[in-house]
């Protein structure tokens, strides 16, 4: 008797972020941890690659209106600057915001599968990095893309996410 099958675990903000993707074109093997991986550091180390590789999904308000940030989980979105240079001021996104504009909860949002579009930035520092990981829709999932994909399939704008910093003498 051959051994019994199991398939890979199923959620809907899941399958609705794998359906976006297939409309995208991409096909992609969900990674499913045995526990919630909500830190880019504890995703990077489950998958044994640099935190910079993880794209952190962050909702934040300009304006009142929901934005999505792409960051590359070595940085911070630098709020104050990255506001004015959007000519608008950045806020946190209550977790009811985050929801209502993505239809996935904190620690499992994912670049693409929400309700409508959501405004999208993509931190330029993970173009530094062949291949990129994000959330799948939940805690305990992600994905690998590159930064280009993330740009092309979210329609997002790539742009620093904090101010340069001079090099160190």
């Amino acid at each position: 008797m051959p051994p019994e099958q199991t398939s890979a675990p199923s959620h809907p903000a899941v399958d609705r972020v794998v359906d976006a993707l297939a409309r995208h074109g991409i096909t992609p093997e969900v990674v499913w941890f045995d526990g919630a991986v909500t830190t880019a550091q504890l995703a990077a180390d489950a998958l044994g690659i640099e935190v910079g590789q993880i794209a952190n999904s962050l909702v934040f308000t300009l304006d009142g209106e929901p934005i999505l940030v792409l960051t590359s989980g070595a940085h911070r979105v630098d709020t104050e600057w990255l506001g004015a240079e959007l000519g608008g001021v950045i806020g946190r996104a209550s977790k009811e915001v985050v929801k209502a504009a993505t239809g996935q909860v904190i620690g499992g949002v994912a670049p693409v599968g929400h309700p409508s579009p959501v405004r999208t930035f993509v931190d330029t520092e993970l173009a530094r990095y062949d291949r990129v990981w994000a959330a799948a829709g939940h805690a305990k999932t992600v994905f690998a893309t590159t930064f280009d994909e993330l740009v092309r399939i979210t329609g997002g704008t790539p742009r620093a996410v904090e101010p340069t910093r001079p090099a160190s003498a």
